[in-house]
């Protein structure tokens, strides 16, 4: 089937989060996907393939080697698929430059300007070169906010960011060139540093003296994940025309807020991109799933929004419709697929939000989300985890996925208040609450220990080994954190304690209402994880 809006239309997969799907499952899903129509498929990998010469590179990550993605990119091409290598040359290169800071710039940057960069990007591009048919590239560049600030600027002072930019990308382009990549790149920076840092800047006049030193063979793409008016998709489109005559859309399927995903949100977006992408004449588009802190969720889980995205795009709209061809294409009904949503949408509000993550490692003496507790959440996410417990029992081979979130709930179901219900038993000084409360912890401990091992299984059907080791970390912690406080609260109920200081001390609102608040360190604690010292 092809998506006749557009030459190509794809997707693009994480590979940089810990989460490195194994060749087994890229395969699978790549077959899937393509019965929707898409022909293209991007392989986000910041560090996490093999580099001639360079044994740090995705050193015990998980990265894919020579031989891995040359099988994958015959087994694509042989299901009319063209695999993309999605990479990094300037920013996003964090893990890898903890190995090799002499080439640092600042934060996760490498250092423009300098040879070694320059030698690294060529055999990282002669690399691909052995594994990939395909000769487009996308180099990445996005979002090097510090770009020149740090080791740069010790080396050659203060200089206009906008030239130590394109001559980084001037330099990357002939490598790109040397290799016969036809390269592209995220577009953002162009936007930020004539806007002010903006890049949502509807109204943005460049200097055609830009266009003019951009490298004539390069794709600028646009990304949007986040807007609901049409209108900004229209504007940022016919801004991006002023930089260049090649341009790329990036839209978003919704997989990195935490464990379970957004379609409801992905697909609203989805509606209005596509639209303006065939409005605007964007011929190449394709849709990221991203796995911001850790990767959590599986990428199956918004298949919903994929499917969503290839039949408007082919112009199919009526929901019956679309429901029919993804029971065609996946063998699972799609009202039940969407059910993976329903851990966040314990409150009714239109955004992005992931409630099922932060109270799940929110801290049970001093959640700073304490005030947002409300007891009714413990029912929603009990009569949640039954719903999905129902559905795993239609969903056959991605009966896991639903297990695994279901098991998510139940656990909610006990420890989503649990702050409040410590701190007002603590207050009441009355034993039999407390004894409520402690009965509660160690049913929550247990049920903590049961989304452990659904969720191990869902990491290990999908993904490498690598990367799970913070998963044991969080979770891990998670679980001692749970019986110190236990222990503490036994300790007092039987007076081998006078009191519990935290407990006495006021917690303070951040919000007053559901938020996505994504970063699992500033969720977990207000102490310091790092120290420079």
């Amino acid at each position: 089937m092809s998506i006749k809006n557009f030459n190509k239309f794809g997707v693009m997969i994480d590979c940089s989060r810990n989460a490195v799907m194994t060749v087994d499952q890229l395969k699978k899903f790549i077959t899937v996907i393509s019965k929707m129509g898409y022909n293209q498929v991007h392989l986000y990998m910041e560090d996490t393939y093999e580099v001639n010469g360079e044994a740090y590179f995705g050193y015990l990550r998980g990265k894919y080697s020579k031989e891995e993605l040359k099988e994958l990119d015959t087994f694509a091409d042989s299901i009319g698929v063209e695999l993309v290598p999605n990479i990094q040359t300037l920013a996003h290169m964090a893990a890898f430059l903890r190995w090799r800071g002499d080439i640092k710039d600042a934060d996760d940057i490498m250092l423009a300007g300098d040879d070694r960069v320059y030698d690294l990007i060529d055999r990282m591009f002669a690399s691909l070169r052995e594994c990939f048919k395909t000769d487009k590239l996308h180099i990445g560049m996005d979002e090097a906010h510090m770009l020149g600030r740090g080791k740069y600027f010790e080396l050659h002072g203060m200089q206009d960011r906008f030239d130590i930019l394109l001559n980084h990308l001037i330099k990357v382009c002939d490598i790109a060139d040397k290799y016969g990549f036809e390269p592209m790149m995220w577009s953002d920076m162009f936007y930020r540093l004539a806007n002010g840092g903006n890049y949502y800047a509807t109204s943005s006049k460049f200097d055609k003296t830009i266009k003019e030193k951009i490298p004539e063979k390069l794709t600028l793409v646009y990304w949007d994940y986040y807007n609901l008016e049409k209108k900004t998709y229209d504007a940022m489109i016919k801004g991006h025309k002023q930089l260049s005559d090649k341009i790329a859309f990036g839209g978003g399927a919704w997989k990195w807020s935490g464990f379970a995903p957004h379609n409801y949100f992905s697909i609203r977006t989805t509606k209005l991109a596509v639209k303006a992408c065939i409005d605007g004449g964007i011929k190449d588009v394709f849709f990221t799933m991203w796995g911001d802190n850790g990767a959590e969720c599986s990428s199956y889980a918004v298949l919903p929004s994929l499917c969503y995205a290839a039949c408007i795009a082919q112009g199919i709209t009526k929901m019956s419709d679309i429901k029919q061809k993804f029971y065609e294409w996946v063998g699972v009904k799609y009202d039940d697929f969407m059910l993976l949503d329903a851990p966040n949408q314990i409150e009714n509000i239109d955004k992005v939000v992931n409630p099922s993550k932060y109270f799940l490692y929110a801290d049970c003496f001093m959640s700073i989300f304490q005030n947002t507790e409300k007891a009714e959440y413990c029912e929603k996410f009990a009569s949640i985890a039954r719903k999905l417990k129902f559905a795993s029992k239609r969903a056959g081979e991605y009966a896991y996925l639903f297990d695994n979130l279901s098991s998510l709930c139940k656990l909610l179901s006990v420890k989503v208040n649990i702050c409040t219900r410590t701190r007002d038993a603590y207050n009441s000084g009355d034993k039999v609450q407390i004894d409520t409360v402690i009965a509660d912890y160690k049913k929550m401990i247990k049920l903590t220990k049961e989304f452990y091992k659904a969720f191990q299984n869902q990491w290990f059907i999908e993904n490498k080994p690598h990367g799970f080791d913070i998963q044991d970390i969080r979770l891990g912690a998670l679980v001692g954190r749970m019986q110190s406080c236990l222990d503490r609260l036994c300790d007092y109920r039987d007076g081998k304690v006078a009191n519990i200081p935290e407990l006495e001390e006021k917690i303070l609102p951040i919000t007053d209402t559901i938020i996505s608040y994504n970063h699992w360190r500033n969720n977990v604690s207000t102490n310091m994880f790092d120290f420079m010292y």
